[in-house]
């Protein structure tokens, strides 16, 4: 198949992901603790956990394994997909209002050394102020395409323990590099819980309406 015999048509929900750039726009303006107390929320278990820089690579590569998962989706059930991208757009609103309110901090080892993961960890603090930390956005999303697949009609043994395995690592890797907390996992999974479960019962709802207007139209 050419390129010419694609129908890029049906690629036109893929457009939808262009709201990615300014979402992260929006990451910037509140990634600050100007004017505003910082608050630390890290328990003893936090503490006991320790920096390991390996953790840098799995930690970085995040926001394109969630493109992968998006596109995966949209492959196998574009409804899937819609969910997927409309969960993460609130799930990132809502963190971004919080962060506006409630605003918290991880406190950062000194990164030594020359090797590559010292230097990749190096320039994951450097771009990234040590705030818009609670709920983390780097576990809610891989929650969310974590359970995504879970609930879809085309899951099997393979895609879940990918999915599963690799979003798992991910969320993790957070409490290994010293950027986020047990809190803001958690916080993380309890968002999409909520945000998924708005969505169903909207979904609910939204069906109940058009079949009530089908059958006034066929009466």
């Amino acid at each position: 198949m050419t390129l010419k015999n694609v129908d890029w048509k049906k690629y036109a929900p893929l457009l939808l992901m262009l709201v990615f750039p300014v979402l992260g726009l929006m990451y910037a303006l509140t990634n600050n603790n100007s004017n505003q107390e910082v608050y630390r929320l890290v328990t003893a278990v936090d503490q006991a956990i320790p920096f390991v820089k390996y953790f840098a690579l799995p930690y970085s590569v995040w926001i394109f394994y969630i493109y992968v998962c998006l596109f995966y989706f949209f492959k196998k059930d574009v409804n899937v997909y819609y969910r997927a991208l409309i969960t993460y757009i609130v799930c990132a609103l809502i963190c971004y209002l919080i962060y506006t309110v409630f605003q918290t901090t991880v406190s950062r080892p000194i990164v030594t050394g020359s090797d590559p993961f010292s230097a990749l960890m190096r320039y994951i603090y450097d771009r990234d102020q040590p705030y818009n930390c609670f709920p983390s956005i780097h576990c809610f999303s891989s929650y969310m395409v974590m359970r995504m697949v879970w609930t879809s009609s085309f899951r099997n043994k393979w895609n879940v323990t990918l999915i599963t395995g690799m979003s798992s690592l991910i969320i993790v890797s957070t409490l290994f590099v010293k950027q986020h907390v047990i809190m803001d996992a958690l916080a993380g999974f309890f968002l999409v819980e909520v945000v998924v479960a708005a969505m169903i019962v909207f979904e609910r709802k939204l069906k109940v309406s058009r079949e009530r207007q089908n059958s006034t139209y066929g009466a």
